[in-house]
């Protein structure tokens, strides 16, 4: 009976042999219990684990995936910034020496086969476009050893040859070029080789084509000075010889109505200056031909995707026609007259091009009465306009860009800047424009990182002007002074004054068979700015 109550309270055995018993030791149960659970607990957090590595290798994955496309993206942008160009291997190197460089064969340590490359490459043959551009050149660099080419037919006809290869280039360019830093920005050169050679005497002394960085003009390179046409000569032969490095834009002095006005520039005027040179029918057809060149100049290009260089200022937007300003200027045709305008120019087309080269910023002062947009009329009149705070912020939020570069305004400090530091006017001759004798010539230098500025003190002594110690009136004639004043080697006003002296000096020896010896002053003025002694006249360069 008491296992029959000991079996209804504790159970029976299993009919597999079983043995119901009861657990004297709870505690031990829940040991078991314990270990059971951490157990399943472990390995639950070793499964998270190895979740967590999975989804961590997953995430690592995509961000080197993600890196990787934005590493593609960015390469993709400097690809469509930067060319990829195609360098063959050159077989001479440049030797510099006192009188300039000199190229010579390349020496090689290399093997046999290196040596028999080098042989087998030839020199590029130069077109007889380029071999005028070289002449050219040496001109800029001795101009009184090339006085009599300078004067002639020759020199005229090679110019034209330069001109129509140089329009068959540019009519192929994009009204907008695209450049990357670093670049040197030039203002308005106004046919002032003196300073252009100070530029080319610091910035690329060896020659443009070893020079690092590429040199953007932006335009009047014609009227007001007196050495237009070796000015116009000079730049295309560089344009010709060396087109990736060197970019041409169009200032309001490359239209007929500018640069033909002689009535306004007199002998000063570009026109008047072809006709002096070659004569009328031959000197109008120079012009001409330096016009259509004119006519292909691109208007304003962009460095780095963020600083816009044109020559006058930005134009107004035309919302119903582009949605920027820049895709209006590249849409305008590769030859544009403007003043006066060819029968194919819309309205639209001349009011962009006219805002190109002619607009300015407007003052402080005529910012209240500016229009809504922020443009409003010009003191310079004859349709000419200005454009004021909002007009740049609106333009340069549209295109998204950060400065603008330009020229068209003459500043005795060769670079100026305004609008909220972010427009630059840049301006590189130091003559023929009333800034005083302590005015400067300036050019920008747009690096990687900085915009910098470049100026020719006053005081910058340029190794082409002759001291009376080397060139003496003696030895010049009246003729011979005329042929220089023509070139622009002397300075009118003085050159007459000199003239005057020299011929009254020649009737007195005439008249005593002997020379007055206190007609000249052996020492040159002690002048830092201007040259006023005769000698010191011929001008650097032209």
């Amino acid at each position: 009976m008491l296992q029959s109550l000991s079996e209804s309270i504790f159970g029976s055995g299993s009919k597999g042999g079983m043995n119901n018993h009861v657990n004297m030791n709870p505690r031990a149960g829940k040991r078991s219990k314990n270990k059971s659970f951490e157990s399943s607990e472990a390995q639950y957090l070793e499964t998270l684990k190895n979740e967590l590595k999975i989804k961590d290798a997953a995430i690592s994955a995509l961000s080197a995936k993600v890196d990787r496309l934005e590493d593609e993206k960015r390469l993709n942008e400097l690809e469509a910034m930067v060319k990829r160009r195609h360098r063959p291997v050159v077989n001479v190197s440049n030797v510099i020496n006192d009188e300039g460089r000199q190229k010579v064969k390349m020496g090689t340590r290399g093997s046999l086969m290196t040596q028999n490359i080098l042989q087998a490459i030839n020199e590029p043959k130069k077109t007889p476009q380029q071999v005028i551009a070289e002449k050219f050149l040496e001109v800029f660099q001795d101009p009184v050893k090339y006085m009599v080419y300078l004067q002639s037919d020759e020199f005229a006809k090679d110019l034209i040859e330069v001109c129509r290869a140089a329009s068959e280039v540019l009519e192929q360019q994009s009204r907008v070029v695209f450049l990357q830093s670093p670049v040197y920005v030039f203002g308005d050169i106004h046919g002032n080789l003196e300073d252009l050679h100070f530029f080319s005497d610091n910035l690329w002394k060896l020659g443009m084509d070893l020079a690092a960085g590429h040199f953007l003009f932006l335009g009047d390179y014609v009227d007001r000075g007196m050495s237009c046409l070796e000015c116009v000569a000079y730049l295309l032969g560089l344009r010709i010889l060396y087109p990736h490095k060197i970019t041409m834009l169009r200032g309001n002095h490359e239209t007929r109505d500018v640069n033909g006005w002689e009535q306004h520039y007199g002998d000063k005027s570009f026109l008047y200056q072809c006709k002096d040179r070659f004569g009328v029918a031959m000197g109008e057809t120079v012009w001409e031909e330096c016009n259509l060149v004119f006519d292909r100049l691109p208007l304003a290009s962009v460095i780095d995707h963020e600083i816009f260089c044109i020559h006058g200022g930005i134009p107004r937007p035309l919302k119903d026609l582009y949605t920027t300003e820049i895709q209006a200027i590249m849409a305008l045709p590769n030859v544009l007259s403007i003043m006066p305008s060819y029968d194919y120019e819309t309205d639209w087309m001349k009011q962009v091009g006219t805002d190109c080269i002619w607009s300015d910023p407007a003052s402080e002062e005529m910012e209240t009465r500016l229009d809504g947009t922020g443009f409003g009329d010009s003191p310079r009149g004859g349709g000419a306009v200005c454009f004021g705070h909002a007009a740049i912020e609106n333009f340069l939020s549209t295109n998204n860009l950060s400065y603008i570069i330009r020229a068209h305004e003459a500043h005795a400090y060769g670079v100026s800047l305004s609008k909220g530091a972010r427009v630059f006017t840049v301006f590189s001759t130091s003559k023929d424009h009333r800034q005083g004798e302590y005015a400067m010539a300036g050019c920008i230098l747009v690096d990687n990182e900085k915009i910098q500025v470049i100026n020719r003190s006053p005081k910058y002594k340029n190794k082409y002007v002759h001291r009376r110690s080397s060139v003496t009136l003696e030895n010049l004639s009246s003729h011979e002074i005329e042929e220089r004043r023509k070139l622009g080697l002397v300075r009118f006003s003085i050159a007459m004054e000199d003239m005057s002296r020299l011929i009254a000096q020649q009737h007195h020896q005439e008249e005593n068979d002997e020379p007055d010896e206190e007609s000249f002053v052996d020492e040159p003025s002690n002048d830092d700015v201007g040259v006023q002694s005769f000698a010191e006249t011929l001008r650097p360069g032209f």
